[in-house]
């Protein structure tokens, strides 16, 4: 249905909404990577699309042609420049409740055990890095790691963290009910404190994977014997065995469907 014309171009309702969701789209984009210099390459590449909009609206072919042959190559440059950005976007869209509604977290039975076994390591003093997939591949890191297809127990994560065990040194990573691997190398977080805190690389590391991923992390400090969690970048401290058991029910619980949730995760660090 024609709406109005703007000299020679025709506006109909379908063209209107087409703009209002690719500018949603590029808002949403904007928020998301705000503050960050992918942001600022972000708006660059805006610019280059609409400079090449306008020469081939007023007919300008030379400049249309060459800002069309740019903007294919800056498609590709936007995939490698803005890759950990993509990556983000895409777990942001995976943790909203009605993709998650179709996730399975087999995790429930094993929270006692995990409580139960970050309590006994911060009793120790024994150092432990515990990360829980959820919906985003972690398959990269896994293979860093030795592999164990292990059912989840208090005793198997006790003795992995034991500093005597060849397998202590780096991260254990849960999949479902079944400890996947041991012994796994993680990405380090760029944070080094937090206000008045200094992160260790233990400390870093949890950060750093939940920062790549959708993973719920448990950092158990080997100097302080406290027990942390990590989610979305953000790290929570000073947690007991029953409070990190509810964090746990609370956390990788499936929520219920709300459409009204949608789009609210898609806020995180705006």
């Amino acid at each position: 249905m024609e709406l109005f014309k703007v000299g020679f171009i025709t506006v109909t309702l379908i063209d209107l909404l087409d703009i209002a969701v690719v500018s949603f789209i590029f808002y949403r984009l904007y928020l998301i990577m705000r503050g960050t210099i992918a942001a600022q390459i972000f708006v660059g590449l805006l610019l280059i699309i609409l400079f090449s909009f306008i020469s081939q609206a007023i007919n300008l072919k030379v400049m249309g042609w060459f800002l069309k042959t740019l903007t294919d190559i800056w498609v590709i440059a936007f995939i490698i420049l803005f890759q950990p950005e993509l990556r983000r976007l895409l777990v942001i869209i995976g943790r909203n409740p009605f993709i998650q509604k179709f996730i399975k977290v087999g995790i429930i039975e094993a929270y006692e055990e995990i409580g139960s076994a970050a309590a006994e390591l911060a009793r120790k003093r024994h150092g432990a890095l515990i990360v829980i997939a959820r919906a985003a591949g972690i398959r990269s890191f896994v293979e860093t790691g030795v592999q164990l297809q292990a059912l989840v127990s208090k005793a198997l994560l006790v003795s992995i963290f034991n500093p005597k065990s060849p397998l202590h040194d780096g991260a254990v990573i849960i999949k479902d009910r079944m400890i996947e691997a041991a012994r796994c190398t993680l990405p380090f977080s760029h944070v080094t404190r937090i206000g008045e805190i200094t992160l260790g690389m233990r400390h870093r590391a949890g950060i750093g994977i939940s920062e790549q991923t959708d993973a719920l992390v448990i950092i158990v400090s080997e100097e302080r014997g406290t027990i942390s969690i990590a989610e979305n970048g953000v790290i929570k401290y000073g947690l007991s065995a029953k409070e990190l058991v509810d964090e746990l029910k609370t956390r990788l619980a499936v929520p219920q469907k709300s459409w009204k949730n949608i789009w609210r995760n898609l806020k995180v660090n705006e």
